[in-house]
């Protein structure tokens, strides 16, 4: 029996990175040997298991063989006398397909290390077109690494998603994967492959859709929407690493891609398109409620935050009061982040100062401060309660406003 560390491992490893992935693969034993040494198994498709003191999991090595279309669709072999090449060679990327011995030592059968250093991503071998979440997982490997995609494995992954694999996709994993490249450091890049490869028009035609559409005219006329949403996904990337919020920032102008050409090229009143969009994604790949919520309040409101300056101050409280902001304070906190992604999202306006977050946060602040108690003596019931507290939110955002706008130097 020999022990092989396998997959993320070894390649962050000689990358220099830390990784989370402990894989091992055992070569030359049987089930039964490894549950005699106390493994546990845990696989159900192929046999996996788990190491009785590290709980690492530790696979028999095995081959595939595609019987149907789907991921899934695989028939897995798993024996003593499969070999560690053989296991390495089922990979879907060369930088994946590395192992390590127990001493150290690197096994490269397919120039995992050499493509390390070129930085690009390319198959292992033709089964590559079998599995379909490979394409989104050489997207996700380009968020992280910023690596470029070899021309051969393009030519692949385009084939793939010609002969319709990729509508195979289950909406779980699908979201698995595009969660996973929002916490990536350049998460456009998920997108940008997605694209080159024509799966984005197939998964993600609502995001497909925004490139060759005009931006707002008050913003960057010569950008299309499609490519000011990558920046802006970019720009949340840098502010958080809450896929939430990056999740929102990808979405929030669904809209401008259905609205009509006579509307062009302001965009006015794409914001219930993109909210009805919104909820048509999430709902078929079952994306979870948090992102949802957040997603659909930032597509409503987040023009309110950029032109906070030109808002009634009642104008102000219906906002906050529809985003739930008295009550989900944190949400109004990511709202924020996501606003200040958009505007900073434009050519030459990436760490332009932004004092919409402030003055929205100090409008909230202020409002937030009215406190139920001292309406509650006035005896007042039911609606009268609600309307009493509106008005003197109102009245603490104009109270703000009115100092701000005495404190301003004068010309």
């Amino acid at each position: 029996m020999q022990i092989y560390q396998v997959g993320g491992a070894v390649r962050d490893k000689l990358l220099g990175l830390s990784s989370k992935d402990n894989d091992w693969v055992v070569v030359g034993t049987t089930p039964d040997a490894l549950i005699t040494q106390g493994f546990i198994p845990v696989g159900k498709d192929f046999p996996v298991f788990l190491h009785p003191a590290t709980h690492d999991e530790y696979a028999l090595a095995r081959t595939e063989r595609k019987i149907s279309s789907g991921y899934k669709g695989f028939t897995v072999h798993a024996a003593p006398e499969v070999t560690l090449e053989e296991d390495l060679r089922r990979r879907d990327l060369t930088i994946n397909a590395m192992a390590m011995d127990t001493a150290g030592n690197v096994i490269d059968p397919f120039h995992g290390q050499a493509d390390l250093t070129a930085k690009i991503l390319r198959h292992v071998s033709p089964a590559f077109v079998e599995d379909p979440v490979r394409i989104l997982r050489v997207a996700r490997f380009a968020a992280r690494y910023d690596f470029e995609i070899a021309e051969e494995t393009q030519q692949l992954m385009q084939e793939m998603v010609h002969h319709g694999e990729v509508d195979a996709l289950i909406p779980e994993r699908v979201w698995q994967e595009m969660v996973k490249a929002l916490s990536e450091p350049q998460p456009h890049r998920f997108i940008e492959v997605l694209r080159n490869c024509g799966a984005l028009a197939r998964i993600f035609p609502e995001i497909d859709h925004l490139f060759g559409v005009p931006q707002t005219a008050a913003y960057h006329p010569e950008i299309d929407t499609g490519i000011h949403t990558l920046m802006v996904l970019q720009q949340a990337r840098r502010l958080t690493t809450d896929t939430a919020v990056i999740f929102a920032a990808l979405v929030h102008d669904l809209g401008k891609a259905t609205t009509p050409v006579e509307i062009l090229p302001h965009h006015y009143g794409h914001e219930e398109r993109s909210v009805d969009l919104i909820k048509q994604l999430c709902q078929r790949y079952r994306i979870p409620t948090q992102h949802r919520d957040l997603a659909l309040v930032v597509a409503r409101y987040h023009g309110y935050c950029h032109h906070i300056k030109e808002l009634r101050p009642r104008t102000v409280v219906k906002a906050l009061q529809a985003m739930d902001a008295f009550r989900r304070p944190q949400r109004f906190a990511q709202f924020l982040l996501a606003c200040e992604a958009d505007a900073r999202g434009r050519l030459g306006f990436e760490q332009a100062p932004y004092p919409q977050v402030d003055e929205f946060r100090q409008f909230f602040t202020a409002a937030q401060q009215v406190k139920i108690d001292e309406v509650l003596t006035m005896g007042l019931q039911g609606a009268e309660i609600a309307e009493e507290m509106r008005l003197r939110r109102i009245a603490a955002v104009r109270k703000i406003r009115t100092e701000a706008i005495f404190s301003e130097p004068q010309p």
